[in-house]
């Protein structure tokens, strides 16, 4: 189109999530699709020799009428798929992720709606049927078709499916005749369940919490809260609260095991308010949700990380519940993003308050919290006036001396208490499979991945050895390969491994297995939880998934089998992630009326995070442990960033990740650079790692350098350079 001598076009950022193609390209509008180009729907464009889509990011007057643009092809949407909100927050992810801009668009939208070739996600609809009021009574009908009327006219409308064993032909020659009038409803996917529950009195501290909160908007609130101190109810009254102005809420939690809980209860106290995001939900449900959420037909979201992107407006306050978790941080793909972070600047674009609430805050949160950046609450009490569990430290060490097995005297006394009384058990052990590795006892060969440089895990149930990194498996066979010995042993111990031998020694109790591999099926998650709540089951054994949020009121016991299992990670955050861990399924115990018990085996009695949590003693850990963070120069006292160099040659990476060094000593002042040193899992999948690490107190200089080192080696197939800033773990 020619307006005084300019062309309309619209500036286009198309879906390949490269450094070189990642800007805007112009496109002539074609007066046809004119009215329906919007800043942030999807059009299909030709790009080179491909038809790619992409997202309309400006539309602008083009002066120069000899430039040969070519036409956009067609617009995708109706409705705006990026909002201005999420636009800006895309760019702001861009420039602190160093990421793609495209890459930072679609980490925001499900499936359906993200720039892609391919099959598209549809929307369901369900077929009505009413009568036509004014249809000619005259008209000659069969039996059957004046049964179809009947059932309309007794019920005002009826649905498709419901007219059963009725041909299609026969109600579409109603429809053609005009007796009956047809109309398509959509039908989300996700049917929610409503359960009713009484409004709880609050306790006079979470009354302060709930005061201070709504009293002081536009605030960054740390709310410190012990297990089973309320923190939910807390959330669903400062809800409440906004929902009263107009206002929306986000609700963040860590674990999809939480997500049905958490729904459960909020839907209890605000019914069909609430849509749910999370990776549980198909393809199509997330759709369905994101619409209604985009709509404005919910008020309240709850999910897992990704539900900080909810296209919602008028965001009242935004929760971060389990604020501790590493999963709020995205470490692959690319952008790297830390959730609270993006909490907080739609916080800043909305006006709104966030809320983080942990019984066990980051260091960093806490960190920020005692200077006054963050404004600091506490729940410092169970809701029930009942102190924390007694924790009985068990020193393993003695117990293998005397070939014992995997469970202490003290454990399994306690686990029989429990099941003479009928009430449950949680067992927490962080290892998935049978047995952490098979080796020869004659030769010493290990079965490791092909792939990765990693052993094998041992799954009897399907009896294969499985790499937990890039899924490669086989079958495990009588003979060593090496050797042709029969002399295979499992050595280390799994989930697998426990239950068969609970069931040996409590051959009548009720046992439920919960980790990735038996959750992997959709909808396994609810059903468990659902069916341990319901004491379908007597003895609850999991991952690092059974330890938080979960609230199991027959539950008097909780043991865990080995709390050295994460404490032996090398990573600066291992005793961190050590207390957290034990302290957060240690108050799965005795939250009701009933006295809870833990007991934790670990071959690390002494270990100070091992101490503190038995103790229930959070702020003597962060002491201590900002002690060693302080000598280390780790997080909250420098930042941190991760460069990882990885590709298929390990000595031409080895070669260019020393360049990297070089270049960024040369051009960087008061930062402490180190390695390049190999990776902790050298080899995943066929791809070699090296990482440097960088610390540091001022990042001004450093974004520049690493938009330098990443456009050197964008057209290098043979490297792969990322970027991590304050990375959650370095692997």
């Amino acid at each position: 189109m020619d307006i005084g001598g300019d062309i309309l076009v619209a500036g286009v950022l198309v879906e390949i999530s490269h450094q070189s193609v990642d800007k805007i390209f112009d496109y002539f509008i074609p007066s046809s699709i004119l009215s329906d180009i919007q800043v942030g729907v999807r059009v299909v464009v030709p790009f080179g020799k491909m038809t790619l889509e992409g997202f309309v990011l400006e539309i602008k007057n083009h002066k120069d009428t000899e430039a040969e643009l070519k036409e956009i092809i067609e617009v995708v949407d109706r409705d705006v798929v990026l909002t201005e909100e999420l636009l800006s927050l895309g760019k702001e992810i861009q420039k602190t992720t160093i990421a793609t801009l495209i890459s930072c668009y679609q980490v925001m939208l499900p499936k359906a709606l993200k720039a892609k070739n391919g099959k598209k996600i549809g929307i369901r609809y369900d077929t009505y049927y009413q009568l036509n009021s004014s249809f000619d009574s005259s008209i000659k009908l069969t039996p059957v078709q004046n049964k179809i009327i009947d059932s309309v006219r007794d019920k005002g409308e009826v649905l498709r499916k419901e007219l059963v064993d009725i041909s299609s032909s026969a109600v579409s020659t109603l429809v053609k005749k005009g007796v009956l009038v047809e109309e398509k409803r959509e039908h989300y996917r996700l049917q929610n369940m409503i359960y009713r529950e009484e409004k709880k009195k609050l306790t006079d501290d979470q009354e302060h919490v709930v005061k201070e909160v709504i009293n002081h908007p536009n605030r960054t609130f740390l709310l410190y809260g012990v297990t089973g101190s309320g923190k939910t109810e807390v959330y669903m009254e400062i809800i409440d609260y906004y929902l009263s102005l107009g206002k929306t809420s986000i609700v963040l939690v860590p674990e999809i095991s939480l997500t049905p809980q958490m729904v459960m209860r909020f839907q209890s106290r605000f019914g069909e308010k609430i849509a749910a995001l999370h990776s549980g939900l198909s393809d199509g449900e997330k759709y369905d949700e994101w619409r209604r959420i985009y709509r404005g037909e919910v008020s309240i979201v709850i999910g897992a990380r990704s539900a900080i992107f909810a296209p919602l407006t008028n965001i009242g306050v935004i929760i971060v519940d389990e604020e501790h978790s590493d999963s709020y941080k995205q470490s692959d793909p690319s952008p790297r993003y830390q959730a609270k972070d993006i909490a907080i600047w739609r916080s800043h674009y909305h006006q709104c308050s966030v809320v983080l609430g942990s019984a066990t805050p980051s260091l960093e949160s806490m960190a920020r919290a005692q200077k006054g950046v963050y404004s600091f609450l506490s729940l410092p009490n169970r809701v029930n006036g009942k102190k924390l569990p007694p924790v009985k430290i068990v020193d393993m060490n003695q117990v293998m001396k005397q070939n014992r097995g995997y469970f202490s005297q003290e454990l399994l006394s306690g686990i029989e208490k429990r099941l003479e009384k009928s009430e449950q058990v949680i067992l927490l052990l962080n290892r998935r499979g049978y047995s952490s590795f098979v080796t020869c006892k004659n030769c010493g060969f290990t079965f490791k991945c092909p792939n990765c440089d990693i052993t094998l895990t041992y799954h009897k149930s399907s009896n294969t050895l499985r790499c937990h990194y890039c899924g490669y498996g086989e079958k495990v066979f009588s003979k060593c390969p090496e050797c042709g010995e029969a002399s295979l042993n499992n050595l280390g111990v799994g989930t697998q491994k426990i239950e068969e031998e609970l069931m040996k020694v409590f051959p009548s109790s009720r046992i439920l297995r919960m980790d990735y591999d038996t959750t992997s099926r959709k909808g396994m998650h609810e059903k468990m939880i659902t069916a341990f709540q319901n004491h379908e089951y007597d003895i609850l054994l999991g991952t690092q998934m059974v330890a938080k949020g979960l609230d199991f009121s027959n539950v008097t016991l909780v043991g865990v089998i080995n709390a050295d299992t994460s404490l032996n990670i090398p990573d600066f955050r291992s005793g961190e992630n050590t207390f957290s861990l034990l302290s957060q399924v240690a108050g799965r115990s005795g939250r009701s009326e009933r006295d809870g018990e833990v007991v934790i085996q670990t071959f690390n009695p002494e270990h100070y995070a091992i101490r503190y949590a038995a103790g229930h003693d959070y702020f003597s850990f962060y002491q201590e442990e900002m002690k060693i963070r302080r000598q280390l120069k780790y997080p909250p006292y420098y930042y941190l960033c991760n460069i990882r160099i990885s590709g298929r040659d390990a000595t031409y990476l080895f070669d260019e990740a020393l360049k990297i060094k070089r270049s960024l000593e040369r051009y960087l002042e008061n930062v402490i650079i180190l390695g390049p040193s190999v990776a902790t899992i050298f080899k995943m999948n066929n791809i070699y790692r090296y990482h440097i690490l960088l610390k540091y107190k001022d990042s001004k200089n450093i974004y520049p350098i690493f938009l330098k080192i990443i456009d050197h080696y964008q057209k290098n197939a043979k490297i792969k350079i990322d970027i991590d800033f304050n990375p959650s773990q370095i692997m």
